[in-house]
């Protein structure tokens, strides 16, 4: 017997699809205009609410910034609809996760990620030279990382290179695919089945609710890269 030889049904997996398979999960099978409007708000919310999950590995990025002399904070965005005019602004940003300094001669330097009391605590902020720390700030449109020490002459042109989070796409037409891997479709679905249950089946809301827990618990397992891990006793030798 024949099989299909292909491996695509997320790629054609459209947000109109997935709202019908939430919709038929609740015994729904006629909807309105607005019904669909709703569940498209309904599954942005829910990607949203991933956030809140923990990292998800497919939505990790990488970027360089310029360095300027003098300049210690690069600024990036949360969303394309800012109204900003930077050409070379990354958008989508939700947090830097790890950075290095890379010069000129394509070598890295890692960089130590400090909180907001640790940087405050430095006491020359415009110390100039190599970029040894950074401090990241996450604000409602933007954000931005601070770095020390404060980028000098000699490190202007090099890059601040750095892996970032970014925020899941929205749904947007209908038409579109979601911004999700193959393996997050089932929870996707289940998910928003339970999101539309809220409102027009609230006595399924109690079970769909553990049918979607149960589906993301899986898929949140699976995602990642799977590495060794190592810990080992540090020595010590005290002096005899």
């Amino acid at each position: 017997m024949a099989t299909s030889g292909t491996t695509v049904f997320e790629k054609n997996f459209a947000i109109d699809d997935i709202i019908t398979e939430a919709y038929e999960r609740l015994g729904r099978f006629d909807y309105s205009g607005n019904d669909i409007k709703s569940a498209r708000r309904s599954l942005n919310i829910m990607f949203q609410e991933w956030a809140n999950r923990g990292l998800h590995f497919w939505e990790v990025g990488n970027n360089d910034i310029t360095l300027v002399a003098g300049k210690s904070t690069y600024t990036m965005f949360r969303s394309t609809d800012d109204g900003t005019s930077d050409a070379t602004a990354v958008y989508g940003v939700d947090d830097v996760l790890e950075a290095v300094y890379r010069n000129s001669s394509s070598t890295d330097f890692p960089l130590t990620k400090i909180n907001r009391s640790a940087y405050q605590g430095l006491s020359n902020k415009t110390n100039t030279g190599i970029p040894t720390q950074y401090f990241v700030q996450r604000f409602i449109d933007k954000v931005t990382i601070t770095l020390y020490l404060t980028p000098g002459s000699s490190e202007a042109g090099n890059k601040l290179n750095y892996y970032y989070v970014k925020r899941i796409q929205d749904a947007g037409a209908y038409t579109n695919e979601a911004d999700v891997p193959y393996r997050f479709v089932p929870c996707m679905c289940a998910g928003l089945a339970y999101y539309l249950s809220q409102k027009v089946k609230p006595e399924l809301t109690q079970q769909m609710k553990l049918l979607y827990e149960d589906e993301l618990k899986r898929a949140l397992e699976e995602d990642g890269s799977p590495s060794s891990s190592f810990i080992t006793p540090k020595t010590y030798y005290p002096n005899v």
